[in-house]
């Protein structure tokens, strides 16, 4: 009897663990390596929503992921003087998610719970990294950082939209869309006048800040600012923070204790949001999923979701077929028209979502008036609902015979 196929997965963030579930239930050898040297904690917001739901709810973690929700209950947009100018705020009876969904949660706590969803013979290798790709045609031969070399039936990249995995395979075909707008994130010190609100301002200079309740008793804060081009690559840490300093200088509300925050925050990270474009999400026994195939950035929104739904479809064609190019290019065809629709961001976003005048600025926040109310906010949460994919999931083969070999023919 053979050995159930190798999978080496790489990135232990959403969609790495995600699929190393999946794949595992499908019958696969799953080992994930990640770079870092221990699972990553903390992070920002993010939710989960329409079809990543569904998955989520088939790997049975809707209440242990609703057991860590960060506690929003809504948005509200403010103005620089402190007053609110309209809000959003969740209603679950109504079965929709407006700009705060139902399940928010940390980065890090979804990925925790993710992993601890693994079965034991998931295998985990932190402190890794990938050297060298060399695909054989039956399989792939993996160079790690740390020099071994191990050879796998399939690579599934699952890292961030940076992926240095990536590039050692796809670099001739994938393409970085640049959004035109930096992303400035940190943990602050929780205040006697936060709430639990997602509260935002939008700024003229086309500047946005918001801050954002967290389940561990700090406030998650961020600073987004346009920019043509990426001025903030290669600036150490003080000249980023000097940078954001002089950017949102003069602002109101809460920007200058943000400012404040920043300037002592560990795990300030900043982004120069780009989406990720790939005519193919595979190569021969390598596969991108996730923001490594399709970043969609949180302009576009739900990078968590099909993140999620990606783990499983791929896991699910995988496991009805021997022929990997089949199972695959089934995969992709499964999820291309979902990933497109949530790329595609209507024309001017995101410039007009950060005017660069006052009149701009009060132009928008009438729009926000006009969204909240409830004659409108219907179609706002529709909007906002998440990716939701119009066919039904694919079925998962669960545990089929281990002694089954995968063929890229085909053959058993």
């Amino acid at each position: 009897m053979g050995t159930a196929p190798r999978v080496l997965v790489t990135g232990a963030g959403i969609a790495g663990p995600a699929a190393a579930y999946w794949l595992d239930k499908a019958g696969f050898d799953v080992t994930v390596i990640e770079r870092a040297p221990t699972l990553r904690p903390g992070g920002q917001n993010i939710d989960v929503r329409g079809t990543g739901r569904e998955v989520l709810s088939l790997m049975g973690l809707e209440n242990a992921v609703r057991e860590r929700n960060t506690g929003e209950i809504g948005t509200r947009f403010y103005d620089q003087n402190g007053t609110v100018v309209s809000e959003f705020g969740v209603d679950e009876q109504e079965g929709q998610d407006g700009p705060t969904a139902e399940l928010e949660i940390l980065r890090g706590a979804l990925s925790q719970i993710l992993v601890d969803a693994c079965p034991e013979s998931v295998r985990w290798r932190f402190g890794q990294s990938v050297g060298a790709v060399a695909d054989t045609g039956s399989g792939v031969d993996i160079t790690l950082s740390d020099g071994r070399v191990d050879s796998y039936e399939l690579l599934v990249i699952a890292e961030g939209v940076g992926s240095h995995t990536r590039d050692l395979v796809f670099a001739d075909q994938s393409e970085q869309r640049a959004l035109g707008m930096y992303a400035a994130y940190g943990t602050i010190e929780r205040a006697p006048q936060d709430d639990q609100w997602w509260n935002f301002l939008i700024a003229p200079g086309s500047r946005q800040v918001s801050l954002r309740p967290d389940d561990v008793g700090t406030t998650r804060a961020m600073l987004n600012f346009l920019a043509d081009s990426p001025v903030l690559e290669g600036l150490g840490d003080q000249e980023v923070r000097a940078v954001l300093r002089e950017k949102f200088s003069g602002l109101g509300w809460e920007v200058p204790r943000i400012l404040d925050g920043f300037a002592a925050a560990d795990d300030l990270y900043i982004d120069y949001l780009r989406q990720i474009v790939c005519p193919s999400w595979h190569r021969g026994r390598v596969v991108l999923l996730g923001d490594a195939a399709w970043c969609v950035t949180p302009v576009g929104g739900g990078g968590t979701s099909l993140a999620i739904t990606g783990s499983y479809v791929l896991a699910a064609f995988l496991s009805q077929s021997d022929d990997v190019e089949e199972a695959l290019t089934r995969y992709e065809e499964w999820m291309r028209p979902v990933v497109e629709e949530a790329q595609h961001l209507p024309p001017g976003v995101p410039r007009i979502a950060a005017p660069r005048t006052r009149t701009g600025v009060k132009a928008l926040q009438w729009g926000t008036r006009l969204a909240a109310r409830p004659s409108v906010r219907s179609l706002v949460e529709r909007l906002t609902s998440g990716p939701q994919a119009v066919q039904d999931l694919p079925t998962l083969d669960r545990r089929p015979d281990p002694g089954r070999t995968v063929s890229s023919t085909g053959t058993a």
